[in-house]
């Protein structure tokens, strides 16, 4: 019947993913649940619902989620800002397998691991800092 507009829809269908699933023997470390991302373009509540959804899919069922992050900017200008924002947002509602240009995103998951604690004396995040730092120099000396 498509893609329910409301949190309690979308998690009655993850709940019934999950409980196929573990009947068939699939242990829920091995389900992955999409919380299905629309764009706020059409629906200026299409990104709340979702980060609700992933929340709750999160804390209820306890299993990997992926989505398709840039979805939530169809149709609107400057994409890539809107689309790091909502990916930060998702990965702290407990997004866990992302599908997205790692090129275009990994300031904000390295950044959004670093706040919520997973990046242990912002190693991972000083070394993409460095590592883009070297990238924007390669960049400017080809200019020349």
């Amino acid at each position: 019947s498509g893609i329910p507009s409301d949190v309690e829809g979308r998690v009655a269908i993850a709940r019934k993913i999950v409980e196929r699933a573990e009947a068939l023997g699939i242990p829920r470390e091995d389900i992955i649940i999409d919380c299905l991302c629309l764009t706020i373009g059409a629906n200026n509540t299409a990104g709340l619902v979702t980060l609700e959804t992933i929340r709750r899919v999160r804390e209820e069922l306890g299993v990997n989620q992926t989505l398709g992050a840039s979805n939530i900017s169809y149709g609107l200008p400057n994409r890539e800002v809107l689309n790091r924002a909502f990916l930060a947002l998702a990965i702290v509602n407990g997004l866990t397998c992302p599908t997205v240009d790692v090129a275009k995103v990994r300031p904000a998951v390295v950044s959004a691991d670093l706040v919520l604690g997973r990046d242990n004396y912002a190693l991972r995040y000083i070394k993409a800092y460095r590592a883009e730092e070297v990238a924007a120099a390669e960049r400017a000396k080809a200019k020349e």
